[in-house]
């Protein structure tokens, strides 16, 4: 696709750690503002989906954000990286996504002085997550490497629920009238449609990046008890390794828990919308969630739902209305939940309608989409006022 001419509208540009995040999770809002006028760039580690963005049109800067680790001089290069794109590409505003994009690249814009600033939490992350006094130091750091960059004019924060925003809130992170609450990045409800369920055993899916913090041993641990109880399912695990991840499951443990027979493993796919069609229940028995998109592609195509009460999944399911919600790491609750569902074809259907409703009632990627550019337009004003 061709790019218009940019000079007379205002550039937006996106930084986000990967481009296979930016190419699942802000696409239809990057088309939307493009629709809506604003030149449209993105700056991303660039693996698998560059040339898919840049068919699109949008202008891409690649940057090497390492998500493993925290060598000091390696994230030290990381902001002047920011520093350079953002002195080149001149962007009239910033939308940073994730936690590390949020920290650099505010510091990058408060040097630069850009103009306006998104920052969209997508979850607290392994920093939040991790227990120790090594991961209490990290947070402490974080926290208040957090306060100095976010105190910056002309800015917003996302949040996609109320308890990561009222965390920060607490810690002084942020203040009140600088959030915004958008739930999640919404889902195109054109594309994730209902279907009927396949026939043969029910299959119960998790589709998540593989690591320890979405509960993947968890629902290893209740598929076994389902074996053991005669309840018959087939337990599938969807996604990828992620090694930069600390918390990650490794090749050589999913390989042996489908030897063993208890769960079979698909491996990262793009084609969701089969995915779920070829489900009967979908579960995430994560540690914390920012706002669980496979939870609500799964309401999307008519599919219950089972997840831990923690914050993020608790904002999607509805328990008893379109899923059903267990505690966090406990496998025989999950192994409950999901024997439930499994045996139980009505309650599914039931189940299945409601969840359908729910998100095109309140999480469309149409309706999210607007509440964001909504965003963007109070920080431009009227100088700069996309159609």
């Amino acid at each position: 696709m061709r790019r218009e001419d940019d000079t007379r509208r205002p550039r937006l540009l996106f930084v986000v750690t990967e481009d296979w995040v930016f190419w699942m999770h802000r696409l239809d809002l990057a088309r939307a503002a493009r629709e809506a006028g604003y030149a449209v760039s993105v700056a991303t580690r660039v693996r698998e989906h560059g040339k898919r963005i840049e068919d699109e049109g949008f202008r891409l800067f690649p940057v090497q954000f390492r998500r493993g680790g925290l060598h000091p001089l390696r994230e030290l290069a990381t902001v002047v990286e920011l520093i350079r794109l953002y002195r080149r590409v001149r962007p009239d505003l910033v939308h940073h996504v994730a936690l590390k994009p949020v920290l650099y690249g505010s510091w990058a814009a408060r040097l630069v002085r850009v103009p306006a600033v998104v920052n969209a939490f997508v979850g607290l992350g392994h920093v939040f997550i991790a227990t120790g006094w090594r991961a209490g130091l990290l947070r402490a750091c974080v926290i208040r490497a957090l306060r100095g960059a976010l105190a910056l004019p002309h800015a917003k924060v996302i949040f996609q629920n109320e308890d990561d925003r009222d965390l920060l809130l607490r810690s002084g992170v942020v203040r009140k009238d600088d959030t915004v609450l958008i739930p999640g990045s919404g889902v195109d409800v054109a594309r994730f449609v209902p279907s009927p369920e396949a026939e043969g055993r029910p299959v119960v899916a998790l589709a998540s990046r593989m690591l320890k913090e979405k509960g993947v041993r968890e629902f290893v641990e209740a598929a076994r008890l389902l074996q053991a109880h005669g309840i018959q399912a087939r337990c599938v695990l969807v996604g990828m390794v992620d090694m930069e991840n600390p918390a990650h499951i490794t090749e050589a443990e999913l390989l042996a828990w489908q030897r063993e027979g208890v769960i079979e493993w698909w491996g990262h796919r793009e084609d969701m919308p089969r995915v779920l069609a070829q489900s009967h229940v979908v579960v995430l028995p994560s540690y914390r969630e920012g706002f669980p998109r496979v939870l609500l592609e799964a309401a999307a195509c008519g599919r219950p739902v089972v997840a831990t009460d923690v914050p993020g999944c608790r904002d999607v399911v509805r328990p008893h209305d379109n899923g059903l919600l267990v505690p966090v790491q406990d496998p025989g609750a999950l192994f409950q939940a999901i024997a439930t569902l499994v045996q139980d074809k009505a309650l599914r259907a039931r189940m299945g309608r409601r969840g359908r409703e729910i998100v095109e009632e309140e999480f469309s990627s149409a309706r999210i989409t607007r509440e964001i550019l909504d965003v963007y337009r109070e920080l431009l004003g009227t100088a700069w006022s996309p159609a």
